[in-house]
């Protein structure tokens, strides 16, 4: 399964068919899982970020019933139970964003060593994978989202370097 964060939330089977995502919360749900691939994140913060400070008044319950409905569109496994929260099982390089990070940093890398060739492959690729402003799908996300408009800003400067 592969996730797009760099534009609206997205998932997509592993043969590139996209999984069908319900509302605003669901896409806001899958994107704070996918920030942090891989790693638990507690209940309190998904439903801090998912409900953007206001949450219902059973919040537990709708985000139980929230995760499984991502249950359901992604596969039961695609998001587990763990350490008082909740994890993507997923590589940070099946999320967008950050294998943007990694292959930015490498062609950034790249052009410091002196190969303009390779540093330019790589940021192309990097760059080629925004499709909208970073987070859409993040009720409040003006602070993480300007982190990574600059860093996409930054691999474009060095693309033009190479």
């Amino acid at each position: 399964m592969r996730y797009r964060l760099l534009g609206t939330a997205q998932a997509f089977h592993d043969d590139g068919t996209p999984v069908a995502l319900g509302g605003a919360r669901l896409r806001a749900l899958l994107t704070v899982l996918a920030l942090r691939a891989g790693r638990s994140v507690p209940v309190g913060v998904l439903v801090g970020e998912v409900w953007d400070g206001d949450p219902p008044a059973d919040a537990v319950a709708a985000l139980q019933a929230l995760v499984g409905r991502l249950r359901r569109a992604l596969g039961h496994d695609a998001v587990v139970s763990s350490e008082g929260g909740y994890r993507l099982t997923a590589d940070e390089d099946d999320v967008d964003l950050h294998r943007f990070g990694r292959l930015a940093a490498e062609g950034a890398r790249a052009l410091e060593d002196g190969d303009a060739g390779k540093a330019a492959v790589l940021l192309d690729e990097a760059l080629a994978l925004w499709h909208g402003p970073a987070l859409a799908d993040l009720p409040d996300r003006a602070s993480e989202s300007l982190r990574w408009d600059t860093r996409r800003l930054e691999a474009r400067r060095a693309r033009l370097t190479a």
